[in-house]
């Protein structure tokens, strides 16, 4: 152990208990300002990232990552078809960040029970169709059989609930085009999400019955449904899939899911923003905190100082004393910052304590999300830029004259 690190270690033992009362509630102050500006932090960083990555996963969960779709369609009252051919789905299923390829076809109608009616969008999905995401969202009864043609359907609890229908219930979908056409349905399943205006809009069902409406073949669909590995690489994949369609010589559209609901990711953009101002803010506060402790340190020893100097101790050999002191410090608040907000993120990660209107928020409590990558990096920039902004604040200690120190004893 060096001389520095043995008179910090001695200091800080000392405080409080050699007279100098007023650095005791200094370093409680510095200790409480760093852990809760880093408890703050880590807080604001879970609730961000859980919140983006809650709304993102059901909008994909209705969407997906990526639609292929005509690009006739641009202009064109009646929807026209895709065609997919065994080579295209087996080329896009090639990419490395492509995890499943949903056929998919959609129709609009109304639906009309004895109570009331509304219009809806009608999904038609196979055997292709990943069904994690309203999966894990059924209330009640279960996914669709998509290996028959059948007329059973899934529907959201606020639509079955106004409807007044459930499992086993049937109801009537009417079809707008040349002719008016109906068909009868029954609940298979109702599930529940927190996206309200989503959940009032779909009805999933089997997709040869639309097929048969629209009068298209087996192979021809509205759209297909890309599902990604990787969020993060969702430009580099639809550009991709750009390609291989290009490919197939016919015009097709690639549309992201950013493309189709672009006020949602553009209010989720906004909240990498409110980040940046609470993490610049709180590093601020606790810094000002440890600042100003260690500015009481270095007033209330200032004979000490002189002393060192005295006994030949260099400036900044002392510096490194008070440095070492206010980084104890600053490491003692980064522990009880960590303990207190992971504390509170696993509380609310376990238990969603704290709730909110799905109606404005498109979720039901606060999501809370917090990577081993985000913490690391969190605790690294409040550390270092904590050792940065002690530096100036030590450079007091060149003004301490051994000589001043001295004669004032002596006089007094």
């Amino acid at each position: 152990m060096g001389v520095e690190a043995f008179i910090a270690r001695r200091f800080n033992k000392l405080v409080g208990s050699d007279g100098r009362e007023m650095s005791r509630p200094a370093i409680k102050v510095a200790i409480i300002g760093v852990a809760l500006g880093l408890a703050v932090m880590l807080i604001s960083i879970a609730v961000i990232v859980g919140f983006k990555r809650e709304v993102r996963s059901q909008v994909i969960g209705f969407g997906s990552h990526i639609q292929i779709t005509s690009y006739d369609n641009y202009g064109n009252m009646q929807e026209l078809p895709i065609v997919q051919t065994a080579n295209f789905r087996k080329r896009l299923l090639m990419l490395d960040n492509v995890s499943d390829v949903q056929n998919v076809v959609k129709k609009p109608g109304i639906i009309q029970t004895d109570r009331a009616f509304q219009g809806v969008m009608m999904k038609g999905v196979d055997s292709t169709y990943n069904w994690k995401f309203f999966g894990d969202r059924i209330i009640a009864g279960d996914v669709l059989n998509a290996d028959s043609i059948d007329n059973w359907a899934i529907m959201s609890k606020i639509m079955a609930d106004n409807m007044d229908l459930d499992t086993g219930s049937s109801f009537v979908v009417y079809f707008v085009g040349e002719n008016l056409r109906a068909r009868k349905y029954r609940v298979a399943g109702i599930y529940q999400t927190t996206f309200t205006e989503y959940d009032k809009l779909y009805i999933l069902t089997d997709l040869r019955g639309l097929q048969l409406l629209n009068k298209w073949d087996d192979d021809q669909y509205s759209s297909l449904e890309i599902l990604l590995k990787d969020w993060g690489k969702l430009g580099i994949t639809a550009g991709e899939v750009f390609e291989v369609a290009a490919g197939e010589g016919k015009l097709y559209s690639i549309n992201t899911i950013v493309d189709q609901a672009p006020q949602i990711f553009d209010w989720l953009s906004m909240l990498d923003m409110n980040a940046v101002i609470i993490l610049v803010l709180m590093m601020l506060v606790s810094g000002f905190c440890i600042i100003s402790g260690l500015l009481i340190l270095i007033l209330e020893r200032c004979s000490t100082i002189g002393l060192l100097k005295a006994l030949g101790m260099t400036d900044w050999g002392i510096r490194k004393v008070f440095l070492r002191q206010a980084l104890y410090l600053v490491g003692k608040g980064m522990v009880w910052g960590n303990v207190f907000g992971i504390s509170l993120i696993l509380i609310q990660y376990f238990t969603g304590i704290v709730t909110l209107d799905p109606a404005s928020y498109y979720v039901d409590h606060v999501p809370v999300y917090l990577s081993v990558e985000w913490w690391f990096l969190i605790n690294l920039g409040m550390g270092i830029i904590a050792t940065a902004m002690l530096v100036l604040p030590s450079r007091m200690i060149v003004k301490v004259k051994p000589s001043e120190l001295i004669d004032s004893n002596a006089q007094s």
